[in-house]
């Protein structure tokens, strides 16, 4: 596949946080949203040092698990219902298709989101076509090349 032909992906997947030491998490691809998000907890900031937990019921391994991030952003985000809400931002990796990128990913503490990550356009340009109809192309395709 060339580097300019973009990989088909559905509504929603599972993907890999290799930086982050998370596996098999659930992501909605959101092009409703120009920034892509992580759902944390408790997102704390001391002494120019963050702190926050990774939620996700799905996984009882990483459901409530910490994280401290050094290198960090502050960004301002307007939600789907038109407010403005200041976000702190981090820079990692996320590997779908058996493939990994770079991508930057907001803080967000939303208790009731289903998804404890949303893609959105800013990661999905240029590498991604979205297809509705469809979900967990990256999921199935990393287990049928493992099982082969």
């Amino acid at each position: 596949m060339s580097e300019s032909k973009k990989t088909i992906i559905g509504r929603f997947d599972k993907a890999d946080f290799p930086v982050l030491d998370l596996e098999g998490i659930s992501v909605k691809i959101d092009t409703g949203a120009y920034t892509s998000s992580i759902h944390c907890d408790e997102i704390v900031e001391k002494d120019e040092v963050l702190y926050c937990k990774f939620l996700d019921e799905e996984h009882e391994q990483y459901n409530g698990k910490e994280f401290i991030f050094k290198d960090y952003d502050i960004i301002f985000v307007r939600s789907s219902n038109g407010m403005i809400q200041k976000r702190y931002q981090i820079d990692s990796k996320i590997k779908l298709f058996n493939k990994t990128y770079k991508i930057s990913l907001s803080l967000s503490s939303r208790q009731e989101m289903r998804f404890p990550v949303l893609l959105g356009r800013k990661f999905l340009s240029n590498k991604f076509i979205v297809d509705p109809q469809l979900i967990d192309l990256s999921f199935n395709n990393q287990h049928q090349t493992n099982e082969h």
